[in-house]
């Protein structure tokens, strides 16, 4: 009886042999156009088409030139990541060491940059190329637990033949994401990765689980950030009269006064000293304070005028929307999911209610609940641009969408039905 494609990693844990073997079969008619005995899983066939389209050489070990060590350290110290290595070490290398496994470390940029563990797996590691410093984003080295999680924004695991490039079926491995909590930005991915005889199903799910511990330690981290902020902005508001507030370098809040409380409000990408505008504010004038700003609201009026906003969607990891046009320039990097609910608004300049966007997101018009909440945080720094009942674009600004050059590329970690409908289509609307 042929096997689903969700049936295969579990199929491994009882007879791995059988399952790589069958894994390699699977790979050698998908890459020929032959019949397969199983269907590649979605998560994995989808990463093999995007393989084919950037025409990475499934025959082809190719490795980029190592970082210099030099290089490795420098982003090191600027990583979020090395705040929760020691949540990471301490939930995955014991484990992973007896069970014959790596842990590895990786930036958004797919850069290796710490890898822990087995003695002789970190030696079969560095026949594949698997070094510190090495470039194992997707697009270079094919679908593996590096770059694959840092595409999809999933977990992810990748058993034997399911790596896009041959060399690499002799190895198993399972990485998850690392977002930042404050912005959704991708920090990195945590993967833990071994010969192929060592795979076990729940893997993914320990990595994945552990990924969401380090994210919450940053959590952690953020908010006693914001609590010193605090106790440092407290007297200086005291002092002042009119509308203030004092931010950190993030924008989120530490602390208010005469005006209602936000919970971030949108800087300048490099915020200087000065009278500045700023979104949900209007004119402000702009200090440092500590390891933040204190924002302190003129009374001059909000500027009116033609606004030009750019959704740039072109590359496969980083969103933005832009501004221009009105009293200041601005920028600001999107969450996976806000760059969705942007994408579907800018098809539907008409707009869409909270049931319509329920139903392009998540196929049920009745989780509208979800979709408000979202919403709730894109007017938070977009709402001077945006109307509600139904949600939209304001009428006066000119709206531009900057895509991939193949429309199979959107979003490629998004399953929102509307998005992967204009994936199929490869055309765009």
């Amino acid at each position: 009886m042929a096997l689903s494609p969700m049936d295969v990693t579990q199929f491994a844990a009882v007879d791995t042999a059988r399952a790589a073997r069958m894994l390699s079969e699977v790979r050698t008619a998908r890459l020929s156009g032959g019949r397969a005995p199983v269907a590649p899983r979605p998560v994995i066939e989808q990463s093999w088409d995007r393989m084919l389209r950037s025409g990475v050489d499934p025959e082809h070990d190719f490795r980029s030139g190592l970082l210099a060590p030099e290089e490795i350290r420098r982003r090191r110290e600027a990583s979020e990541l090395r705040h929760v290595l020691p949540v990471l070490r301490e939930s995955l290398l014991s484990v992973a060491d007896v069970a014959h496994h790596i842990m590895v470390v990786a930036d958004e940029d797919g850069r290796v940059l710490w890898r822990e563990g087995s003695a002789r797996v970190l030696r079969r590691a560095d026949g594949l190329g698997f070094e510190l410093g090495a470039d194992w984003r997707e697009e270079v080295v094919g679908t593996n637990g590096v770059g694959t999680p840092a595409v999809t924004r999933r977990p992810v695991q990748v058993f034997a033949s399911e790596h896009f490039v041959r060399s690499q079926a002799t190895w198993t491995c399972a990485g998850a994401p690392i977002t930042d909590p404050r912005s959704g930005r991708l920090l990195g991915v945590v993967d833990v990765s071994g010969p192929l005889e060592t795979m076990h199903p729940a893997t993914l799910a320990w990595v994945d689980s552990v990924a969401k511990l380090a994210e919450a330690r940053l959590r952690e981290l953020h908010s006693q950030s914001l609590e010193r902020l605090r106790a440092v902005a407290a007297p200086v508001l005291a002092r002042l009269g009119g509308r203030a507030l004092v931010a950190d370098r993030d924008g989120w809040t530490a602390a208010v006064t005469g005006m209602p409380y936000l919970d971030r409000v949108v800087l300048p990408k490099s915020p200087e000293a000065g009278a500045r505008w700023l979104p949900a504010l209007g004119a402000c004038t702009v200090e440092p304070l500590a390891e933040g700003w204190l924002v302190r609201a003129a009374a001059g009026p909000v500027p009116q005028g033609a606004t030009r906003i750019v959704l740039d969607l072109g590359q496969p990891r980083r969103w933005s929307v832009r501004v221009l046009g009105g009293a200041e320039d601005w920028a600001r990097e999107l969450s996976p999911r806000h760059a969705e609910l942007l994408y579907l608004l800018a098809v539907h300049r008409g707009g869409r209610s909270a049931a319509g966007l329920a139903e392009d997101m998540f196929g049920d018009r009745a989780r509208t609940v979800t979709v408000r909440a979202e919403m709730s945080r894109v007017r938070r720094y977009l709402g001077a641009y945006l109307e509600h009942r139904p949600y939209r674009f304001c009428e006066d600004a000119e709206i531009e969408v900057l895509l991939p050059a193949d429309p199979r590329d959107l979003l490629p970690h998004s399953t929102a039905p509307a998005v992967t409908e204009a994936r199929a289509a490869k055309g765009v609307p």
